[in-house]
């Protein structure tokens, strides 16, 4: 591993350990349901439940699968948005109007689409995208097929789709707008390594691996 990273890494080792308490300590206050969450999915599948469905904010890219990540995951992207941590101004309003609960709700129903058996390691890229995986120490965090994170409240990244994954990278990097970017130190730091072409074959591989992330089709109204 490329030594200037370690200060990241033992970084990304102390928050997980702090990320892990936290999660803990929340999963024993609030339980989600599936069913509930179901229901409340209605605001939710005018984007994420129709497939190749495309954002054209900031730039025009599809919204991620959320499908088969992780309820913990969800939760704090949910919570990130909410906080502003996270300033996609559409998703700022839907986390804004959720309830912890509510939260929790979407999460678990979510999280049950997951039901792929994955192999243990990703399928290597070139040998350009190798040196792009371990300058990022992308392993060390996202697990060794990028569908095991080392604390669930990482997302899943494999069989994303690459241009979201690209405008999601971006953001780490942006500062000072109150309408674009994401607010995390450790991905500020390992994103702004990169150039924008370095973001697109590392999102591009990416999104070629073995997944459990999928978009469950669902009409606008039901």
């Amino acid at each position: 591993m490329n030594q200037l990273l370690s200060p990241i890494f033992r970084t990304v080792v102390a928050l997980v350990t702090l990320s892990a308490a936290a999660l803990s300590a929340n999963a024993q206050g609030i339980a989600g349901d599936v069913k509930a969450g179901e229901t409340k999915a209605a605001m939710c599948i005018g984007c994420h439940g129709i497939v190749g469905y495309q954002n054209s904010f900031p730039e025009i890219h599809k919204v991620p699968k959320i499908s088969g990540q992780s309820d913990k995951y969800i939760i704090a992207a949910l919570t990130a948005y909410k906080k502003g941590d996270r300033r996609h101004p559409t998703m700022r309003g839907i986390a804004a109007s959720l309830s912890e609960q509510d939260m929790a709700d979407l999460a678990a129903y979510y999280a049950s689409h997951a039901d792929a058996t994955l192999p243990e390691t990703a399928q290597a890229g070139n040998a350009a995208v190798t040196a792009l995986v371990e300058k990022g120490a992308c392993l060390s965090c996202h697990g060794a097929n990028f569908s095991k994170p080392l604390d669930p409240s990482y997302p899943k990244l494999a069989g994303q789709h690459a241009d979201y994954l690209y405008v999601a990278l971006k953001a780490y990097t942006v500062e000072g707008n109150q309408y674009v970017g994401r607010s995390n130190g450790v991905m500020g730091g390992i994103a702004k390594q990169f150039s924008h072409n370095e973001m697109r074959e590392l999102a591009k591989y990416l999104s070629t691996l073995d997944s459990e992330l999928k978009v469950v089709p669902q009409p606008r109204f039901r």
